[in-house]
């Protein structure tokens, strides 16, 4: 590392002054001439006045990245007003006072703590001011020096990529640009050669080459083919000092890549391709694929391929998948084994983008030959033609012979072909076929007039390949015949006047015809001969396919004749002419003076507003209809609430619970509520019969209740005393519940099971005591003595 041994001292001249707003007279270099003191001037010792003086300025210089051990000496301040007895301070601050750069308050010496790097800050600018001491006050006005720092070089280039990429076209001309590479240096550009970069290539020759000023790489090698190389890596290196020897260096790599020119031509591998394809083949099928390889890339490798000339130029084609650039062979038309079975074509194929520097290379296409073998296949029988269109009169007899088809197997075998209709086309079988010849002939009898035309196929089959079909459209017309009598278009009703006057038209007519001649329809109309000569109107035919009825005489009368039937014979013109009769009806009307009909006969054409007599008549009979019903309604109800509830003597009904099993006994009592007997404290609410509706409703009765300890049997006893008083009881037991007993029964069971088994005879006379509705129980257990005699 150089040192510069340069220092330079500032003296501060002048004595203490309050303000310091004075300029600079002047700054001159090297050390002052002489001295100049400040006087003290005017009545007050407070008010200060300097005479004009001048001093010396430069700035100080250090060197950056300083490597001793010690701080870095700068420089040093002095004042003139320093007389070495310590009576002043110096103070420094500004850029990095204090901490980069400190200043001996006593001497002035300033120097650097810290090692100082120009690329980071280049400049400082401190300000320097001499104190006294002992007041603080400022014997020099505050003055601004720079400390401006050396640069060395302590950096080396650094290119503005650490990897560049580039491409260039293969077969490039010697100094084609490739790409410029820029490499920085941080050192100080106008100090010395540390900035100064040279630019040299250390790999990458001798392809290519660098300019040592800009940094430009062209290359450097002629006919550079992508074919053999295509990447390239190129290393440049940076160096500052102007390449000298100590400079520092940089280095970066270029990745060199060759684009695709079209400088090689399609070829194909092989001179001849051979495929197969069956007869049957479609028009597109493809047959077989073919490739020219080209080692260019991209646009320059794209390939067209084309049929120049050969046998089947017209039965295949050729196209290109752009893809992988194969020419794909296809079926152009349909092929024929028996026709030919070999076809040889030459298939060319061509670079459609070509670059005419490169012309002088050759033609950039190539041909191959392409021989096609067409299989035979068993094809199914061909029909001579492709729809067949047939006509028949609409009168044909049943078998009458229509016409033919024709179909024959292309093959060369020949195989025997059979037909047959599609009945599917023909669900009511109106058409047959001869298997063997292909005569079509009629099943049925058609009609023009139902279906015009009918739509069938035809198939015919190899009798030895019934898998081999085809079929074939056959249209029959159906011809009209004059089979059909002309009508009426319409039915026709019309009215005259009783005031008409003779040869007054009162109707046109028309007439339609089924059939369909061919000069169209051309219709006559007449009065039929047995009303011709009697008739009270005649028919005036107008030559247009249509008529009018005129009256003959002068007058009608509704009541003498109200209504004349007048039959029309409509003939055609065609053969064998048809004709009908046809009745106009005319009704004759009373008419006012204007001609429009008011009333024919005894009612009027148009009714009035209103029912008619049968409506009237119908709704009066639902009416009565209705009123009958409801009356039966209600006497049967009335004869219902009437009804009493026990019809016959013996339908007593007492709910005598059954045991024909033995299940529960007398402890199933799901179907009885005994809360009434084992709470007889219970109040009950008076409820109405729910089975007649009572004629008059007396008032529900309290009955007391039973004590805690009552008997059971006193409790029903007082229950049946109470309903065989009271008229508003249902004439039965509706609850009779024996599940409890209380505290007990002198009749103990009444089971019939347990009285089997019993030893003594009971005694039921008791049952005598409880009223009438008893009885029957009386009469049964009263009577078991006679019942076991007998």
């Amino acid at each position: 590392m150089r040192t510069y041994p340069y220092f330079l001292l500032l003296f501060w001249v002048g004595q203490p002054y309050p303000t310091f707003s004075t300029p600079l007279s002047k700054r001159t270099s090297g050390f002052p001439a002489k001295k100049r003191a400040l006087e003290l001037s005017g009545n007050s010792k407070n008010e200060l006045n300097r005479s004009k003086r001048s001093w010396m300025w430069n700035q100080f210089f250090l060197l950056e990245e300083y490597t001793g051990s010690d701080y870095q000496y700068v420089g040093k301040l002095h004042s003139d007003q320093d007389r070495g007895d310590g009576s002043l301070k110096y103070i420094l601050s500004g850029d990095g006072a204090g901490d980069l750069f400190i200043i001996n308050e006593n001497t002035g010496d300033i120097q650097a703590t810290k090692r100082l790097d120009r690329e980071e800050k280049p400049v400082y600018i401190l300000r320097a001011q001499a104190i006294n001491r002992r007041t603080g006050r400022p014997v020099e006005p505050e003055s601004e020096f720079i400390i401006k720092i050396h640069d060395i070089n302590d950096n080396e280039p650094i290119f503005t990529k650490e990897v560049y990429t580039a491409t260039v076209p293969e077969m490039s001309d010697v100094g084609t640009f490739v790409v410029q590479v820029t490499a920085t240096d941080a050192d100080d550009p106008t100090y010395g050669n540390s900035a100064k970069v040279v630019y040299s290539i250390l790999q990458g020759q001798p392809y290519f080459s660098v300019e040592s000023e800009t940094g430009i790489i062209k290359t450097a090698l002629l006919n550079m083919d992508r074919e053999n190389r295509e990447q390239y890596q190129v290393v440049i290196q940076a160096k500052d000092m102007g390449g000298q020897m100590g400079g520092l260096s940089g280095t970066t790599t270029v990745n060199i890549t060759l684009t695709d020119v079209n400088d090689n031509p399609p070829r194909f591998p092989q001179s001849t391709y051979q495929f197969k394809t069956p007869e049957s083949s479609p028009p597109g099928t493809p047959i077989g694929r073919i490739k020219a390889s080209d080692a260019d890339v991209g646009e320059n490798a794209a390939i067209e391929y084309s049929i120049t000339e050969g046998e089947g130029l017209d039965m295949f084609d050729v196209i290109t998948d752009q893809e992988t650039q194969e020419g794909i062979i296809t079926v152009k038309k349909l092929l024929d084994f028996e026709k030919k079975k070999v076809y040889t074509l030459k298939v060319e194929a061509s670079n459609p983008h070509v670059e005419p520097r490169f012309l002088y290379l050759g033609p950039f296409k190539d041909s191959a030959t392409v021989r096609i073998m067409v299989e035979d296949v068993d094809e199914p029988p061909i029909f001579s033609k492709l729809a067949y269109i047939l006509q028949i009169r609409e009168d044909a007899q049943i078998n009458t012979t229509i016409g033919s088809v024709s179909a024959q197997d292309p093959d060369a075998a020949r195989n025997p072909v059979k037909y047959s209709v599609d009945r599917h086309t023909d669900m009511d079988r109106i058409f047959n076929i001869d298997s063997g010849n292909g005569s079509i002939f009629t099943s049925k009898l058609l009609d023009r007039e139902t279906l015009l035309w009918h739509n069938i196929t035809v198939i015919a089959t190899e009798i030895n390949n019934p898998k081999q079909s085809s079929r074939v459209p056959l249209y029959i017309k159906v011809l009209d015949v004059n089979d059909n009598a002309p009508e009426f278009a319409e039915f026709y009703e019309t009215f005259v006047c009783e005031k008409a006057k003779a040869d007054q038209l009162i109707q046109t007519l028309r007439a339609v015809d089924k059939d369909d001649p061919y000069s169209g329809h051309q219709f006559s109309f007449s009065l039929a001969p047995e009303a011709a000569s009697g008739s009270n109107f005649t028919i005036q035919d107008n030559k247009d396919n249509t008529a009018g009825i005129l009256t003959r005489k002068n007058g009608y009368n509704r009541h003498e004749m109200s209504t004349y039937l007048l039959p029309v014979v409509i003939s055609d013109n065609d053969y064998p002419v048809q004709s009908s009769t046809g009745t106009v009806t005319v009704r004759v009307c009373a008419c006012d003076h204007h001609g429009n009909m008011q009333s024919c006969h005894a009612e009027a054409l148009v009714h009035p507003t209103g029912l008619s007599t049968g409506a009237l008549i119908a709704i009066l009979l639902c009416i009565v209809t209705l009123l009958v019903t409801v009356v039966l309604f209600a006497a049967l109800r009335r004869q219902r609430k009437k009804e009493p509830l026990i019809i016959s003597k013996e339908d007593i009904r007492d709910n005598i619970v059954s045991y024909n099993d033995e299940g529960g006994g007398e402890e199933d009592t799901q179907a009885f509520d005994i809360g009434t007997l084992r709470n007889p404290e219970a109040i009950e609410d008076s409820k109405l019969r729910r089975d007649i509706v009572p004629e008059a409703l007396f008032l529900p009765r309290r009955t007391p209740a039973a004590r805690d300890n009552t008997d059971v049997r006193d409790f029903i006893n007082q229950r049946l005393k109470e309903n065989d008083t009271d008229p508003t009881a249902p004439p039965y037991d509706s609850l009779a519940t024996y599940a409890y007993e209380g505290t007990g029964s002198v009749a103990d069971s009444l089971s019939s099971l347990e009285s089997v088994t019993t030893d003594g005879d009971q005694d039921y006379d008791y049952l005598s005591d409880w009223g009438p509705r008893f009885k029957k129980l009386a009469d049964m257990y009263g009577g078991v003595d006679s019942d076991k005699d007998s």
